[in-house]
């Protein structure tokens, strides 16, 4: 049996999830990204190609909370973060891509601040 990639299954997990989540300009995509030390989302307009806000843990409002901070309580600040700047925009629902990870942990974390702040999925 070959040895299996992660990052190769994740990208094909990715290309299965956007097969079926496509972001339109009523409801753009909230797509998340996570490395090993932080975590990346925008809202993308698919229709237009355009990323309509974005939010990750290197933005200045995130990187000085998060010095002690565990990852979880990371991706939860950059959920609130992301849905106040898309709020601010007019956009309150929005179609969720998981980009191909679990819906566990820290994408998980994001996505339930992001809906506590007053984004619908």
């Amino acid at each position: 049996m070959a040895k299996t990639n992660p990052r190769l299954l994740r990208r094909i997990r990715h290309r299965r999830v956007r097969n079926k989540v496509v972001g339109t300009t009523m409801r753009p995509r909230l797509c998340v990204f996570r490395s090993s030390r932080h975590f990346y989302a925008q809202v993308i307009d698919d229709s237009l190609g355009q990323t309509l806000a974005s939010a990750s843990t290197l933005d200045a409002e995130i990187r000085g909370k998060t010095k002690q901070t565990r990852k979880i309580e990371e991706a939860e600040l950059v959920g609130s973060l992301l849905a106040r700047r898309a709020l601010d925009k007019g956009i309150s629902s929005v179609v969720f891509d998981r980009g191909g990870y679990k819906y566990h942990g820290r994408v998980k974390a994001f996505a339930e601040t992001s809906k506590q702040v007053g984004l619908s999925f």
